[in-house]
């Protein structure tokens, strides 16, 4: 029998690297979005990365300006995550924290494009 080559390895295959567990969906309740640290958490990214595309000094048409009161927690969390069309994701650059922070901060009344 034949015990080496490219089809039986005589030694075992090598671990493939593990992906990361999905992040459990975050729940977003009136306690977490009126907290006033996550929301400064929020702030704080916005003003960093955020603002530059979607604020008012933005350049007009690079992406929509943001009604808050249209957009539901989840929805804002999966675009910030996920990405959507030209916006990139965020998941590799920003904690779960700190998106989960920018979803208070735009739905905080101190949200200010």
């Amino acid at each position: 029998a034949r015990t080496h080559g490219p089809f039986l390895a005589a030694e075992p295959a090598p671990v493939l690297e593990q992906k990361a567990a999905a992040e459990p969906t975050p729940v977003f309740d009136k306690a977490f979005l009126s907290n006033k640290k996550n929301i400064a958490t929020g702030k704080a990214v916005w003003e960093n990365q955020c603002r530059h595309c979607h604020g008012a000094a933005a350049y007009p048409g690079k992406a929509p300006k943001l009604n808050p009161g249209q957009l539901a927690p989840n929805f804002i969390f999966e675009r910030v995550t996920f990405g959507f069309g030209k916006m990139p994701a965020w998941k590799e650059v920003f904690s779960v924290e700190q998106r989960k922070g920018v979803v208070a901060y735009i739905k905080s009344r101190d949200f200010s494009p």
